[in-house]
């Protein structure tokens, strides 16, 4: 058995919660939010999650040491816009080598880190993982199967936080590739943002299958300029997570962008959602890194416009079909 803290109470981190707990180990979940901890405690289940039962044995605090100090694996999961200020608010309860696995999916626009670098950054002193793949927290609460993968930079701490998560249900693989992981994890917001305008448009599967391969195209293209692998991302957290934050209605990134493909401001869509819409805060630092690496984006590149320059999903959706002529593959040539 492990003892395991969670920071964040939102859906990400109570369905993780559920999990462990199921997994037979000792889990005790954090949030600065009174009135969240106070409906945990009370209901035993948390009101994004309908049908997810908590179990008794979870425990509930507003006390960030509490959920942190002497825990074998400290899980982050607040929204990736609150990663750094959390990272830095609870610094001081984490033991030099803690493991702190980071669940958050997004980069960090003023600085275009990842999470796991904002968390790095913050607490030097701890043993950073992160943990991501296609796993919308509606059904892993619920205990329906998918796989995941865990990134280290040590495989002895990969293979331990997978050995904590792993279950019949929750199949996890292991990675070195931290930085591939992340930026697959966080890029596919993006691109699903663009599925959903497609859907909002009412433009139906054949525009978002075309999304969906040569969004994974653009991201396999920066992250690898980026030094990601190309293997991850036609991986779990490449391909495997764009699949299902595309076409899922659990992804509140395509959620969001069904509505803006309907008229809707992005402010106007994520107050909808009534989620963070992670694919919104990393949009303009996906553009960010693809002029900093040279590296052409163009559905990302019609993304930002659409969200923050005025551009109609319309006309956004034309451009992108009215690009130069183009092969599809750079390396193939007829002999």
């Amino acid at each position: 058995m492990a003892k395991v803290g969670i920071l964040g109470a939102g859906t990400w981190g109570i369905a993780l919660a559920v999990l462990l707990c199921k997994n037979g180990h000792e889990v005790t979940v954090w949030s600065k939010l009174e009135k969240e901890i106070d409906m945990l405690r009370e209901k035993h289940e948390h009101n994004m999650l309908p049908g997810v039962e908590i179990p008794l044995s979870m425990k509930f605090t507003l006390n960030a040491e509490e959920a942190i100090k002497d825990q074998n694996i400290v899980v982050m999961a607040v929204a990736s816009k609150f990663t750094r200020a959390t990272a830095h608010d609870v610094k001081e309860f984490v033991a030099p080598g803690q493991i702190i696995v980071n669940v958050a999916k997004g980069i960090e626009e003023a600085t275009m880190m990842t999470l796991t670098q904002v968390i790095e950054e913050e607490i030097p002193n701890a043993d950073v993982a992160v943990l991501s793949g296609p796993s919308h927290a509606e059904e892993v609460g619920r205990g329906l199967p998918t796989t995941v993968v865990v990134g280290a930079k040590s495989q002895q701490t990969a293979e331990y936080v997978q050995n904590v998560f792993m279950s019949p249900v929750f199949r996890v693989y292991t990675s070195p590739d931290v930085l591939g992981i992340e930026l697959g994890s966080s890029l596919k917001n993006v691109v699903a943002l663009a599925a959903g305008i497609a859907d909002g448009l009412g433009y139906g599967d054949n525009a978002k299958a075309a999304l969906i391969t040569r969004g994974i195209m653009e991201i396999s293209r920066l992250g690898t300029a980026m030094g990601g692998k190309a293997e991850t991302f036609s991986g779990l957290t490449g391909i495997g997570d764009l699949i299902v934050t595309c076409a899922s209605m659990h992804s509140r990134n395509r959620r969001a962008g069904i509505l803006i493909g309907q008229g809707k401001s992005y402010q106007e869509a994520m107050d909808e959602v009534q989620q963070v819409v992670e694919g919104v805060y990393s949009a303009k630092a996906a553009m960010k890194l693809a002029e900093k690496y040279q590296v052409q984006l163009p559905i990302i590149t019609q993304v930002n416009q659409v969200l923050f320059e005025g551009k109609s999903a319309a006309e956004a959706v034309k451009e992108l079909m009215l690009r130069d002529k183009k092969s599809e593959l750079s390396v193939a040539s007829w002999t």
